[in-house]
């Protein structure tokens, strides 16, 4: 029971941090000079990515063996499945939610700018510059599943070749500050809920303190789950591989839900795109440098499911086709993945 009980704590302590998070990381943001979407991509996404990255850096650098070293592979794997399915098919959901209910607001006879749920999630621009993190995404993902299926001598070098894509990524997105503001404009921090204009110490102790939350948080509350799991009828394997990935991509999940509370789905989506980019890159490196990175079935499996995900998302926004039903589709995909490891795993 007790269990049950620090995974409902954990899951509460991780929606209040990253509402903290959000507000503050919006205020770093305007200190720093950064675009409206290096906030999301960049600052919110690393910040997010922490946990995940921990666990990859601590598994396959102190793991006494190579199957302790392999739970780190596991995390660079199931990070950006959970974040292309889950975290996409939620933030979705929301917009489908929240559009519902301005709609009702609206009343009868009345159709509120944006509130159809079969109307695109933003302008021609919008889904051209997501497509463009899509496309950033897809090809270093697919290098770093074929890499999993051959052995060389040199193929641990290539780790750093995923540290430099992600430094041109990182580079990119922060020259790139011409974004138009999006949504409501700055609500007060917090920590200074009376200052027009915060200050710096402010700003920077409010991102440290709901960071370091978050990270102990998602810990606990990933435990909790390895502990649950056997209680369920779960083996270690379907927990490792199921559960585990969404409860680390708990803090991007929750910070897209509130942002798109607050009217900012550009935002929302770049926040994921950003982590989608760093779990492509910062895990995948330390895994390729300290691991044998050798895929099994259920690993080769997860990296399919993620690029046909991807390839989805890619083709909606393309034809700038991407709706919150169609955003929501992408968590079918994680269903698909949990369908196929049943025979897998037999």
């Amino acid at each position: 029971m007790i269990h049950f009980v620090l995974l409902i704590v954990c899951a509460v302590a991780i929606y209040l941090s990253c509402e903290w998070f959000v507000n503050a990381v919006e205020w770093l943001g305007e200190r720093l000079n950064v675009g409206k979407m290096a906030v999301g991509t960049i600052l919110a996404a690393f910040g997010t990515a922490l946990p995940e990255s921990v666990v990859t850096l601590v598994a396959v650098t102190t793991g006494a063996t190579d199957e302790a070293k392999d739970i780190g592979v596991g995390a660079a794997m199931g990070g950006p499945l959970a974040l292309s399915t889950i975290a996409y098919g939620v933030t979705g959901a929301m917009l489908m939610l929240k559009r519902r209910r301005e709609r009702i607001a609206a009343g009868p006879g009345a159709t509120p700018a944006g509130a159809k749920n079969e109307e695109a999630l933003g302008s021609a621009a919008d889904m051209k510059r997501l497509a463009k993190d899509q496309k950033w995404f897809l090809p270093i993902f697919a290098v770093k599943v074929a890499l999993g299926l051959v052995a060389f001598a040199f193929k641990p070098v290539l780790g750093l070749l995923f540290f430099a894509a992600y430094a041109v990524y990182f580079w990119r997105e922060i020259r790139g500050g011409d974004d138009e503001d999006e949504g409501p404009d700055l609500e007060p921090l917090k920590f200074q809920p009376k200052a027009a204009s915060p200050s710096t110490w402010a700003v920077a102790a409010q991102t440290a303190l709901t960071l370091v939350v978050i990270f102990f948080a998602s810990q606990l509350f990933v435990k909790q789950l390895d502990a649950i799991g056997p209680m369920l009828g779960l083996s270690a394997a379907v927990t490792a591989l199921l559960l585990s990935p969404v409860a680390t991509e708990l803090p991007e999940i929750m910070n897209a839900v509130i942002w798109v509370r607050q009217g900012k789905t550009q935002l929302a989506l770049a926040n994921i795109s950003g982590a989608m980019m760093i779990q492509a890159t910062v895990p995948s490196g330390l895994g390729l440098l300290f691991t044998r990175w050798d895929f099994d079935a259920a690993l080769l499996w997860s990296g399919l499911i993620t690029m046909a995900a991807i390839v989805y998302l890619l083709m909606t926004m393309r034809g700038h086709r991407l709706t919150p039903a169609r955003l929501t589709v992408a968590a079918g995909f994680y269903v698909v993945f949990a369908l196929g490891l049943i025979p897998i795993l037999a």
